[in-house]
């Protein structure tokens, strides 16, 4: 796979570099294949992320926000109390971690577990200071008088 340089644009742009940093992260990252996920847009301002975490019970799967990032761990205790012999593995319960990149202002809004799928439901919600506001534009009365001759 061909590496993108993003040098170029460091020297000729002046407050991206955080978009560029970041830009060179997501690039150099590899592809999260274990456990599917699927990001899905419910509404305007609401989306959904399921995972696919079959084996593993919500004890075994912690959720956590900092900043704009969302983290998903998943791991099963160690020591099982039984020992399985397993004649075909198909059901993968290895550790797992998946992290998420969220714009400015989404935030978790609710998580829950259900038929082997993990719903994390996120919501924008822009601060008041940030919404659009109509402004009022205000100057001096002034009344036209009509002064036409009868």
């Amino acid at each position: 796979m061909q590496r993108l340089d993003f040098s170029p644009f460091y020297r000729s742009t002046v407050g991206f570099d955080r978009l560029f940093s970041r830009l060179d992260t997501l690039v150099a990252e590899d592809a999260k294949t274990y456990p599917p996920y699927n990001i899905e847009r419910t509404g305007d301002d609401t989306y959904r992320v399921t995972i696919a975490v079959a084996g593993f019970s919500s004890g075994d799967i912690a959720i956590e926000t900092k900043e704009n990032s969302l983290q998903i761990k998943g791991s099963r205790a160690s020591g099982s109390a039984e020992k399985r012999e397993f004649l075909h593995r198909g059901i993968a319960e290895r550790a797992f971690e998946l992290r998420f990149q969220l714009a400015d202002h989404v935030e978790v809004s609710g998580a829950s577990l259900e038929n082997g799928l993990l719903h994390i439901d996120l919501k924008r919600e822009l601060p008041e200071s940030k919404r659009p506001r109509q402004i009022e534009i205000s100057g001096a009365n002034q009344t036209i008088e009509d002064k036409t001759v009868n």
